[in-house]
């Protein structure tokens, strides 16, 4: 996580939130949510764990995919922030998905279009590599443009632009999720009976599932790996992300990450056959997911009114950006401009570094699990209740769940990874909290402190001597491809192989059954 956080700026870093233990938080209310509504569907009790290893393996999925591919290996590169400054110094975002807009709003800017056009695509693929090197003439362009100009070019031509505050905190008042009752119908049947002792606590439902980039298909993906199918709607001719590079057996390997074993049915919803396609598929399901734009699911008269008439029983989710939080005409619903929005674009980075969103798709990551932690739950009150329900839940809702203080965290040498003579190293937090006995470990001096002393060992030399000394630490790991071969990671990382050409993340939970 911190080779993949810090790829932006050169080197590895710590997240100054506890992100990964938020989102192994949410896996462990996954796994025991599950637990539940397998024992309500006839199975003994199960007992569920899973660790923060496992929550911070799941978060890097695509990134785990694109460094394993053998086809792929060494297509990602460069360094750099999407992040740009204004002449009065603001610190600011810009998001769109429109190549069209994109150049517009640089043209405004002083920018020529081919300069202009040497951005898009590092702009449009940060999400996947999490790094993006854009041409500097464009930084430089907005530095010479107050940010009331800069808001002026986005405005003009549709792309949103968000100043970055020193403000860690989210808004007030947001639930991570939402839940709310079908309207009245005749109460349908409990689900089928599972009495097999080797099935997983979903089997037996299935989802639809029509969503895009990374909040809605980790929603799906968490609930097949759970057991659940899991049914895809792509447009005619498949999802165009599956073209996106790197490319391996014929597929993105990020699109496949977090798409592999779902079936596909392709439909054009903007026909009335391809609609009725999907309330076919909807009307023998139990959950149907989204993340369409605001106002989309109304458009296609596919929102819950018009799919809970097919189906009572269905549990409706969508996920969006924002949901209400921001006003009926909210940015464009994206990663970084949650991590913005919700302030964690302040709280993830310490005291004195510039502020900027981290480039490692948090929040889309973390959506997407909340978004399948409402549906678990929107699945286990039907079983109660008869009835189906709407669950909602944004990227924003998702973001405030990460704890962070006030105000952003100042991290000392010791707080950061430390580099030895074949490596880098990170201090446990006990370690960390004992500079003193750190340095008298490693024999640093005044003349010679303890970034000086460990250069001079191996970072495994290093790690047994703190382990001894009841310091223990942790080596930072900065190949994502040696963790499929790591005897460490055997159980919890899959390698390559004949189906999937990529390593990838086992399910993160272990469900056992208790004995009596």
């Amino acid at each position: 996580v911190m080779h993949v956080h810090g790829r932006a700026t050169g080197d590895p870093a710590p997240l100054a939130a506890d992100y990964v233990s938020t989102v192994t938080g949410v896996l462990a209310a996954q796994g025991a949510t599950a637990a539940l509504l397998a024992r309500r569907r006839g199975r003994p009790p199960l007992r569920t764990r899973t660790s923060l290893a496992q929550g911070a393996l799941l978060t890097v999925t695509q990134y785990l995919a694109a460094a394993t591919a053998e086809e792929t290996r060494g297509t990602d590169g460069g360094t750099g922030l999407a992040t740009l400054t204004t002449a009065d110094a603001v610190r600011v975002e810009i998001e769109t998905l429109d190549p069209t807009a994109w150049a517009g709003f640089w043209q405004r800017l002083g920018v020529p279009p081919r300069t202009a056009g040497r951005g898009w695509l590092p702009f449009q693929t940060r999400f996947g590599t999490a790094v993006c090197p854009l041409p500097p003439e464009l930084r430089a362009a907005v530095r010479t443009h107050p940010l009331e100009a800069v808001r002026a070019a986005g405005a003009a031509h549709g792309v949103s632009v968000a100043a970055i505050g020193e403000a860690t905190t989210a808004p007030p008042g947001l639930a991570p999720w939402t839940l709310a009752p079908a309207p009245p119908a005749d109460p349908s049947p409990p689900l089928p009976a599972v009495t097999d002792p080797d099935a997983l606590p979903l089997a037996g439902l299935r989802v639809v599932e029509s969503a895009r980039r990374v909040q809605g298909p980790v929603a799906g993906h968490v609930l097949r790996l759970l057991g659940a199918e899991v049914v895809r709607v792509e447009p005619p001719g498949g999802d165009p992300m599956r073209g996106l590079p790197p490319v391996a057996g014929g597929c993105s390997v990020r699109f496949s990450a977090l798409n592999h074993g779902k079936s596909v049915h392709e439909a054009d919803l903007t026909t009335r056959q391809g609609r009725d396609a999907v309330r076919e598929l909807v009307s023998r399901a139990d959950v149907f997911l989204h993340n369409w734009a605001p106002g989309k699911a109304a458009a296609l008269r596919l929102d819950a009114d018009a799919l809970h008439a097919v189906n009572p029983r269905l549990v409706y989710a969508s996920a969006s950006g924002f949901g209400t939080a921001l006003g009926p005409v909210p940015p464009i619903g994206t990663d970084y401009l949650a991590q913005v929005h919700g302030g964690l674009a302040a709280a993830l980075r310490p005291a004195g570094e510039p502020l900027a969103p981290s480039l490692m798709t948090v929040t889309d990551v973390l959506g997407g699990l909340v978004l399948a932690q409402a549906v678990l739950a929107g699945l286990l009150a039907r079983q109660e209740t008869g009835r189906g329900c709407r669950a909602a839940s944004s990227l924003l809702s998702a973001a405030a769940l990460v704890p962070r203080p006030p105000r952003r965290v100042a991290l000392s040498a010791l707080d950061r990874p430390l580099p030895t003579a074949d490596g880098l190293l990170y201090l446990g937090a006990e370690a960390r909290a004992l500079p003193r006995e750190v340095a008298r470990t490693v024999g640093a001096t005044g003349t010679a402190p303890v970034g000086e002393r460990l250069r001079t060992r191996t970072t495994d030399a290093w790690l047994a001597e703190l382990r001894e000394a009841g310091l223990p630490s942790v080596a930072v790991r900065t190949d994502l491809a040696a963790l499929a071969a790591d005897p460490a990671f055997a159980r919890a990382v899959l390698p390559p192989d004949d189906s999937l050409p990529y390593a990838r993340p086992a399910a993160p939970w272990e469900f056992t059954e208790e004995t009596p």
